[in-house]
């Protein structure tokens, strides 16, 4: 199939220089035999292909193919490609990539080895350095997503937590805009991320920011990115919330749920959240706890903001203090 395709691409690009000609109106564009044949890893093994050639028989100028299907150099398709920087993340260390691949894509996985995995290692760190300093002037990000994330690849006894940034353009066209590892989810994480944002020229936040509810992001957002409005994440909530109760339970608490974050005002949130409390409140009152604690949540972080204020005690210790004892709550 593949090979087919590969003639078909091949036949039609031929087709559509067919009206250029030579002097003597021979037709300029042809094909021209093929080249050696190659093999290419695939999910499903090893395929053998064979590229055919296009030659342009005018002298000067000429057109030249280049296969959309089968590029010039590609010796794995992208999904393999993709599986490579995914098992990283399942905790696989380099020597135990061939096994790994070979088991998934049979014992002909060749092209995979150690060595060849570390010159891709290698290659994926220079692009991640470019990606990471390009410029960003002139973007304008309308919303962003934030959250960490916990890989089982482990670095110094311990688990690193990846932060990522997602953002929506005005047009709604989604871009990730960050990726960093970071110790935990700390505001020291997220301030490195932002101010390096800043650096690479984005010196306006979006309208709104949405997350889960470990502080770190949003006191490094009320520092580097003031204006920017906070959105909590309903996905983590719902999950958290849900994590409270047996399975049997949790369809028609989730439907409850969703009275609370597609209500049309926050006068209609509020009612909802308390029949939810009234609901569940007796006998799953963890659950209702975990979705109720935010609104006392609100009333503490404004009471230590008020405390550095007044007092001069630091709100930055106090913000961390407070994210690791939700932290040991939530689980």
């Amino acid at each position: 199939m593949l090979q087919t395709a590969i003639e078909n691409e091949v036949h039609e690009f031929v087709a559509s220089h067919a009206s250029t000609r030579m002097g003597d109106d021979r037709q300029a564009v042809v094909r021209n035999g093929s080249l050696p044949a190659r093999q290419i890893v695939t999910g499903l093994g090893p395929l053998e292909v064979q590229q055919p050639r296009v030659r342009d028989r005018r002298s000067g100028e000429k057109i030249a193919f280049n296969s959309k299907i089968l590029p010039k150099y590609l010796r794995r398709v992208p999904s393999v490609d993709a599986l490579i920087p995914a098992l990283y993340l399942r905790g696989i260390s380099t020597g135990d990539f061939t096994e790994a691949l070979e088991s998934i894509l049979g014992p002909n996985a060749v092209g995979l080895s150690a060595a060849n995995i570390v010159r891709l290692k290698e290659g994926w760190e220079v692009e991640y350095e470019a990606w990471t300093n390009r410029d960003l002037n002139g973007k304008r990000y309308v919303y962003w997503w934030a959250d960490g994330i916990y890989f089982n690849v482990r670095l110094e006894g311990q688990r690193r937590c990846i932060l990522v940034l997602m953002g929506a353009l005005a047009d709604g066209t989604k871009e990730l805009i960050a990726v960093i590892d970071g110790e935990r989810e700390s505001k020291l994480s997220w301030l490195d991320l932002l101010r390096n944002l800043k650096a690479q020229g984005l010196q306006e936040g979006p309208a709104v920011a949405t997350g889960d509810g470990a502080l770190g992001f949003w006191a490094a957002m009320a520092e580097e990115y003031p204006a920017t409005r906070e959105q909590r994440c309903w996905v983590h909530k719902t999950a958290n919330v849900l994590n409270k109760v047996a399975l049997s339970v949790q369809v028609n608490m989730k439907a409850d749920l969703r009275e609370i974050y597609a209500a049309p005002t926050r006068a209609a949130a509020a009612t909802a959240i308390d029949a939810f409390a009234h609901k569940y409140g007796a006998k799953y009152d963890k659950a209702v706890a975990c979705l109720t604690k935010d609104r006392e949540l609100e009333e503490i972080v404004e009471a230590i903001k008020g405390l550095e204020q007044e007092k001069g005690i630091s709100a930055d210790k106090l913000m961390d203090a407070l994210a690791d004892a939700l932290l040991i709550a939530d689980r």
